[in-house]
């Protein structure tokens, strides 16, 4: 499958309900589910067909049934439970149950993965009593050498989304933000090369669930929507919401 052939598919079953709680807000509409179309580029131009990829901090399964779907060998690790079987319907997954009694530690092998990603989780390993620096050691431990880490929606310290939700009572944000030098030294410090990183995302997407309905099932809206976040990203790029990051393992 494409890229747009997997979002309307997780559009879809969001919208048929069949994905459950955790990921339809970010795919009850086409705009917001193309938040994921830059993360699907960077896996596509940064990890190799037929790889054996981690999605670290699995949750509600949208990441790796982006993975199955795209010719990758998916695995998924999180503390939340395993709820997405039926509608991922890949035979040769393998999920890996956590436990916040061991926030860092990865059930694998040295060397287990050609890839891990981390999709909104990095930020909030210190929530669950670990931290920054030595996830990333653990990433580092499991991936092969020349394996890359891949890092999405890792947020900005100046996003203005983030102060805007920061100032209104009973509004999600993120405690911990970063900015680049905290993205060079973690992945220095953990033995990782930076291959990428840049800042998107200036306009919000998860609250266009709340949008009309003809517009939240607009492709062309959506297409129009991208198009005004790529131009005023890069007029405004220091207050966009997030970083995103490639970083690889050296080879021995």
């Amino acid at each position: 499958m494409n890229d747009d052939e997997i979002v309307s598919a997780l559009v879809e079953l969001s919208r048929s309900g069949r994905a459950r709680k955790r990921p339809r807000a970010k795919f009850t509409s086409y705009a917001g589910a193309h938040q994921y179309l830059k993360l699907y580029r960077l896996i596509r131009r940064f990890v190799p067909s037929g790889a054996r990829v981690l999605d670290w901090g699995a949750a509600g399964g949208h990441f790796s049934y982006f993975l199955a779907r795209a010719g990758y060998r998916a695995a998924g690790y999180s503390f939340h439970p395993f709820e997405f079987q039926s509608w991922l319907d890949d035979p040769d997954y393998e999920f890996t149950s956590g436990s916040e009694a061991e926030p860092v530690k990865l059930p694998y092998a040295d060397a287990s993965f050609d890839a891990v990603a981390s999709i909104g989780v990095l930020e909030h390993v210190r929530q669950t009593g670990g931290n920054e620096a030595a996830s990333l050691r653990e990433i580092e431990r499991v991936l092969r050498p020349g394996g890359v880490f891949v890092c999405y929606h890792f947020p900005n310290r100046a996003s203005w989304i983030e102060l805007a939700a920061s100032l209104r009572r009973g509004q999600h944000h993120h405690p911990y933000r970063f900015v680049r030098a905290d993205i060079e030294r973690l992945t220095r410090d953990a033995g990782l090369e930076l291959l990428h990183v840049e800042r998107y995302a200036l306009l919000p997407r998860n609250s266009l669930q709340h949008l009309p309905d003809a517009l939240r099932t607009s492709r062309r809206f959506a297409r129009a929507y991208d198009r005004a976040d790529d131009v005023l990203g890069k007029l405004f790029g220091p207050i966009c919401q997030n970083w995103c990051f490639v970083a690889r393992k050296r080879a021995s």
